[in-house]
């Protein structure tokens, strides 16, 4: 057939046609809801001619599977999540305005669980921090309380965070990690001591995300209906209890399955064997703040002297229905907050604030929150205009305030806090570090057992690092526990005179 032979339209195809045009739910469809007559053979010119660009629905398969991968998470890749709610045990409006916390009052939640370090796909049996992301669909807006399965982080300041990453994350030059680029980093940074002590633990490979507890890391603020506010700190509390695996355990389960920690939890879900995790809070008043010998809004402290108080309980019931639309398109953000909570001055969380809710704008867009997985539940009545993928109900001639063509608002309800404050502005290190001390504390706290498997992982990691760097780490070690420090040493095969000296200059 020559390209000026004319196409002739038999009366079978004329009837095929009109058949097509009647559209069941079930029928296959392109994007515009008209039906695929054919989605095994492309149009072709002829029994042997050309596909022919006027295929619209091969064309249009084509194009939205070059376009089905959005950009990685550059942290928190690797994740799995769950619906669930959050019932208040606890009436806490003397600290805060947020009325989530009133006795009995359920919540509605989206979990999200997630691997740090690695990409998306990559073995869940990896040694790395988990992430514990939860947003509460409140009466007053969506909260994001987005934390760790590790109560402290590595760095105390988000100047360092892009670095810390870079360190973590595979070598420009060799697309994989090695102990060698990431202890030089950590070796000036000994305010990680701690959180290094509890990655290389057997608590850096996690048996389930069923069986383990979360933290928001950061100290946030209730603020009540006085205005009066006060800092706090979130704790989940696994009613499974905690289960790690030990470095052979890891090693097995990788053989076998590296989905576990995702498949144990859908399994679970499936099956009614609903997870539950209780909340509690820790609080200090702003006047107590200085009382304490460390700085309590460091990112790289717990708060082991403060009280904890059982806030609610939140059950996991529902597995998403599409992963992608629920688990990868949920924008969690420490900026989602609502009235009555926000964030204090932590140095971290500041820039988390910013960093965060960023990151999903360039991901999903700037009206990602318009996705059903990220709606609040309440009423939004922004004026926020256009932008890609706007699939808002706005109506109206008025998109600014204010304005005497709309009613007034309210007096306002959610006003910020007042926080004092003097001096100028710096560029300086915080005062009371205090970067040793709690590492000791929780090498102490582990098994015989759990201190071998530490010193084991931790020891040989170390053995990979420059000469410098080494020395510098295990010294830090050392300055936390003498014990510690020596076991590491003899592992890494490291020089403990010369390890005894470095920490002696260090200071708590």
């Amino acid at each position: 057939m020559s390209l000026t032979t004319p196409f002739r339209l038999t009366a079978t195809a004329l009837a095929v046609g009109v058949m097509s045009m009647s559209v069941h739910a079930a029928d296959l469809t392109r994007d515009n809801g008209a039906a695929v007559g054919d989605n095994q053979n492309s149009q072709t010119a002829g029994a042997n001619g050309p596909v022919l660009l006027q295929d619209v629905h091969l064309l249009q398969k084509l194009q939205r599977f070059d376009r089905e991968r959005i950009p990685e998470r550059v942290v928190h890749a690797r994740g799995t999540g769950a619906h669930g709610e959050f019932t208040a045990s606890a009436d806490l409006s003397d600290l805060t305005v947020a009325s989530l916390f009133t006795p009995g009052k359920t919540t509605p939640v989206f979990v999200r669980f997630s691997s740090v370090v690695h990409g998306n796909h990559s073995p869940e049996t990896l040694r790395d921090p988990r992430g514990f992301a939860t947003k509460f669909y409140t009466a007053d807006g969506n909260w994001d309380l987005v934390g760790n399965n590790f109560p402290t982080f590595f760095i105390r300041d988000a100047i360092k965070f892009p670095d810390m990453v870079h360190a973590f994350k595979p070598d420009p030059d060799k697309n994989y990690g090695t102990d060698k680029t990431l202890f030089d980093f950590f070796s000036h940074v000994p305010e990680a001591t701690r959180t290094l002590t509890q990655l290389f633990s057997n608590y850096g490979t996690p048996a389930t995300y069923r069986h383990m507890d979360g933290s928001s890391v950061h100290a946030y603020k209730f603020v009540n209906a006085q205005g009066e506010y006060n800092y706090v700190k979130f704790n989940w509390k696994s009613q499974q209890g905690v289960k790690n695996h030990d470095p052979k355990e890891a090693e097995r389960v990788q053989g076998k399955d590296f989905n576990h920690m995702s498949r144990d939890l859908i399994t679970a879900i499936n099956a009614g064997d609903y997870p539950k995790w209780d909340l509690y809070v820790q609080i200090i008043k702003p006047e107590d703040l200085d009382k304490f010998e460390y700085n309590p809004l460091d990112a790289t402290k717990i708060w082991p002297d403060v009280p904890e108080k059982k806030v609610g309980t939140m059950v996991l019931n529902k597995n998403p229905a599409n992963i992608f639309q629920e688990t990868e398109q949920v924008a969690m953000a420490p900026a989602n907050t609502i009235p009555g909570i926000e964030p204090s001055e932590d140095r971290l969380l500041q820039g988390r604030m910013f960093s965060y809710a960023d990151t999903q704008m360039y991901r999903l867009g700037a009206n990602h929150q318009l996705l059903p997985i990220n709606q609040p539940k309440v009423a939004v009545n922004s004026n926020n205009q256009d932008g890609a993928h706007n699939t808002g109900a706005r109506t109206g001639e008025v998109n600014y305030e204010p304005s005497r063509m709309q009613p007034k608002p309210q007096p306002a309800v959610a006003r910020y806090s007042q926080l004092p404050l003097e001096g100028s502005t710096q560029q300086q290190k915080i005062y009371k570090e205090q970067n040793f001390k709690q590492a000791g504390e929780l090498y102490r706290s582990f098994s015989r057992k759990e201190k071998a498997d530490l010193i084991a992982t931790l020891g040989g990691a170390l053995a990979g690092a420059e000469d410098e760097a080494k020395h510098h780490m295990l010294s830090f070690f050392y300055k936390a526990d003498a014990d510690y420090g020596k076991g590491l040493t003899k592992v890494a095969k490291g020089d403990l005179s010369r390890v005894q000296a470095l920490a002696a200059k260090l200071q708590d």
